[in-house]
């Protein structure tokens, strides 16, 4: 007779967003969320944005909101979007949290698709909405953030709330229901550079296991003592995870809510003295420029965490010779949580070696499974140069888009696929070497324009770099390089970084379409946006130079 398999002793106890919210309360509560209403930074501590939780989920259970009722924000990085973050996933509800640098009809798209009941919107923001207010069929209720400011009235045709008078007067305590884990909690949507956006639904188990990885010492390490300045926007893929990782850990919060210049960051810098963040290359660079007319003090850093886009060797070695601070590079994406990969050296790596290391996308985080596989859908060797299209799988990684089959997105056992293409090497770091789609196939041969980007960006006169496929009717695409400049007033040399290109790349990979323009056309999220160059190139917008040997 078989025997019985032995069974766990252990209790069940679900991983939820509640449970994160009430550890930082209970353990953390005199950690502070600093907001920026410039000119005035505004203090909380977490015992203070707890209170205020429970009587926003107080607030927007009388306003009819249930368990699975979508609710909504649209919001810059401040208190009260925090106070969101929490009340409504630990209510039952799905946090859905919209992207503001959305076009209208993509902003009409998801609240539709997703049915969001309840709307919370900062009153500069109303703008955005009116457009398409009366094609929103499922939106009750409009919660105004900030309504007596000058930009405060609307004549959006929805049942509007002031937030603090709605909040104000309800209980400061809220008898939270028991969740499964296992349910819906937030929804973000892809920044949907290619058709509609797709709605991607973190669990509560995701979001507690992918926070519990994002304190780990090998990943951002977040802790206690850590002052986060949160750059990421909330509306964007849970900020990188960073608001619930920083509540869980009991780290301090720096929102600047939309105050973004450099200028800006710099006073925020000066007067908390954050130990992390993490931004977009593009936003390093305009600090360094802003740092060579009026020094800014980062020595508070341990760390400066970049992703988005990748990240150059000569921008990594800028920030360390210019701040002595490491740059680790992050490779995600909203359909990862975001968190996949990070470029944190192997250990005993000299130090004169791990720029190297810190250039790549890096070694998977813990609970993150990488693999190569080829357009037939066969493995590629990990040995460090053999390219394939890198596919993902784990206990954070979407295994569907909502309401939208996307069957080409995922492989038959279970994989996502990512769409970018690259190498693992044995110690299994992984490098980007192109998206999928921008990857240039010229004369029958690859050329990665990751590569050919990070090479600019070592030309002193370059200060910002995209290279994209355009047609060609000897080779069929031919690499067309736009660039702006460190020194806007002065006529690049083409031909000196040709030839400087020719000495570190084969000779066919050289582009010799070139444009010089003021600015690179960027994503919502900060990524150089190549389809918009691309249709750009084809509208005949761009003064192309044209440059051979």
């Amino acid at each position: 007779m078989a025997s019985r398999p032995l069974e766990s002793t252990m209790m069940h106890a679900p991983m939820t967003t509640q449970m994160i919210m009430n550890h930082g309360a209970r353990i953390h509560g005199n950690s502070k969320i600093v907001t920026y209403n410039k000119p005035r930074l505004d203090n909380a501590s977490y015992t203070d944005i707890f209170r205020r939780a429970n009587q926003l989920a107080c607030a927007l259970q009388e306003l009819g909101v249930e368990t699975g009722d979508r609710v909504a924000t649209l919001c810059w990085n401040h208190r009260a979007h925090m106070e969101a973050y929490l009340a409504v996933p630990g209510m039952g509800a799905v946090l859905h949290t919209l992207n503001l640098r959305l076009f209208p009809d993509q902003l009409e798209y998801i609240i539709n698709h997703a049915e969001d009941k309840a709307l919370i919107v900062d009153a500069d923001l109303l703008h955005l909405l009116e457009p398409i207010a009366s094609k929103l069929t499922s939106l009750k209720h409009l919660i105004i953030v900030d309504s007596d400011s000058d930009a405060g009235s609307s004549d959006i045709p929805l049942e509007s709330h002031d937030y603090e008078s709605l909040i104000g007067g309800r209980p400061s305590e809220f008898d939270w229901p028991e969740l499964d884990e296992t349910s819906a909690a937030v929804i973000c949507y892809t920044s949907g550079t290619t058709g509609n956006p797709k709605g991607v639904v973190y669990s509560h188990r995701t979001i507690f296991v992918h926070s519990m990885a994002s304190m780990g010492r090998d990943t951002f390490a977040i802790a206690q003592d850590d002052r986060v300045l949160l750059l990421p926007p909330m509306f964007h893929a849970n900020a990188w995870g960073l608001p619930y990782t920083a509540w869980f850990a009991g780290a301090d919060l720096i929102l600047p809510r939309f105050n973004m210049k450099a200028a800006d960051i710099r006073f925020l810098i000066e007067q908390e003295r954050p130990t992390f963040t993490a931004t977009v290359p593009t936003l390093i660079n305009d600090l360094l420029h802003f740092h060579s007319e009026s020094p800014i003090d980062m020595s508070c850093f341990r760390v400066l965490v970049s992703g988005g886009s990748p990240v150059a060797p000569a921008l990594i070695e800028k920030v360390n010779n210019t701040w002595g601070i490491p740059v680790l590079q992050g490779w995600g994406m909203t359909e990862t949580s975001p968190l996949c990969a990070l470029s944190i050296p192997p250990r005993g790596t000299p130090p004169e070696e791990e720029a190297e290391w810190r250039a790549m996308a890096g070694r998977p985080v813990p609970g993150m499974m990488v693999r190569l596989s080829d357009e037939d859908g066969n493995r590629v060797p990990e040995d460090g140069e053999s390219i394939g299209e890198l596919q993902l799988r784990g206990p954070w990684v979407t295994g569907s888009y909502y309401k939208r089959p996307a069957p080409d997105s995922f492989t038959d056992d279970g994989w996502l696929r990512t769409g970018d293409m690259g190498t693992i090497n044995e110690q299994g770091y992984v490098r980007i070497t192109d998206r999928l789609k921008d990857v240039i196939k010229s004369g029958g041969e690859w050329i990665s324009s990751v590569e050919l980007e990070a090479l600019l960006l070592k030309e002193p006169m370059v200060s910002e770099a995209a290279v994209v496929a355009i047609p060609d009717q000897r080779w069929e695409e031919r690499p067309l390089a736009l660039i702006t400049l460190e020194d806007p007033g002065r006529q690049p040399d083409i031909a000196a970084i040709r030839q400087h290109l020719q000495q570190s790349v084969a000779r066919f990979w050289v582009p010799e379409n070139w444009c010089v323009v003021k600015e690179i056309p960027k994503t919502s999220v900060g990524k150089i946006d190549k389809k918009a160059i691309r249709e750009a190139y084809k509208a005949d917008q761009y003064n192309v130079i044209h440059c051979n040997d």
